[in-house]
């Protein structure tokens, strides 16, 4: 894991030679310190230096975090003179334009809850200055599927808590137990596991359920 950030890390700087002026090379790099364990920030970093939105030398000032939900990102990136969207996932990214525009893609807009431009411009404006802090260091954020407080796991997440016995979801048997079969093999058996834990009282991601703390969710078993 940490020889694959460091490698796009390198990345980073090869492409930084081409792209940030000599006299901003080391506030740039100070930022890619910064972010040096986090995934999504380095993503977003070696996509815009190795693809610059407007195609001349450039650099990233600060990351802002415009808005999340579900372990999707929408992100900014300022430069001297803008500030470039990004939505971000675990899936990929993809280029949403310049902030200045106000311009979101309906399907974006609606997503994140915004009825409509004006109510995503207002946002904008609310946020700006919003520095995304690294995910590691962001206890509201699960450290493996990035749902937020008080969202769902996404299935299949190693940090969401059984409903049934107090341990992981994903370690313990009574996934199986309460669909009566050995293994889950099919979508609509995912879907049945998923409506058998939201009629138990599925439980939403919390800080405490960080891998720190979650032997006191799981009694004496250890973590895996």
């Amino acid at each position: 894991m940490r020889d694959e950030l460091g490698e796009m890390k390198e990345r980073i700087r090869n492409a930084m030679d081409y792209a940030v002026p000599d006299e901003h090379r080391l506030e740039a790099e100070e930022l890619l310190d910064i972010y040096q364990d986090d995934r999504f920030a380095l993503s977003l970093l070696q996509e815009f230096y190795t693809n610059l939105p407007d195609a001349q030398d450039d650099w990233v000032k600060e990351l802002e975090l415009i808005d999340r939900r579900q372990g999707v990102f929408l992100f900014a990136v300022l430069t001297p003179a803008h500030r470039y969207m990004y939505l971000v996932s675990g899936e990929g990214m993809e280029f949403q334009g310049d902030a200045a525009d106000g311009f979101l893609a309906d399907e974006v807009r609606d997503y994140f809850g915004y009825e409509n431009t004006n109510a995503f411009k207002e946002h904008l404006a609310a946020v700006a200055g919003n520095v995304y802090e690294p995910i590691h260091l962001d206890a509201e954020v699960c450290p493996v599927c990035h749902a937020i407080s008080g969202e769902y796991h996404a299935l299949g997440c190693t940090v969401e808590v059984c409903p049934w016995c107090g341990g992981q979801l994903v370690h313990c048997s009574c996934r199986y137990e309460q669909l009566g079969v050995d293994s889950i093999d099919s979508e609509e058996q995912l879907l049945d596991l998923e409506a058998l834990l939201e009629e138990r009282g599925r439980i939403a991601y919390s800080p405490e359920q960080r891998p720190g703390f979650l032997t006191e969710f799981a009694g004496d078993e250890p973590m895996e």
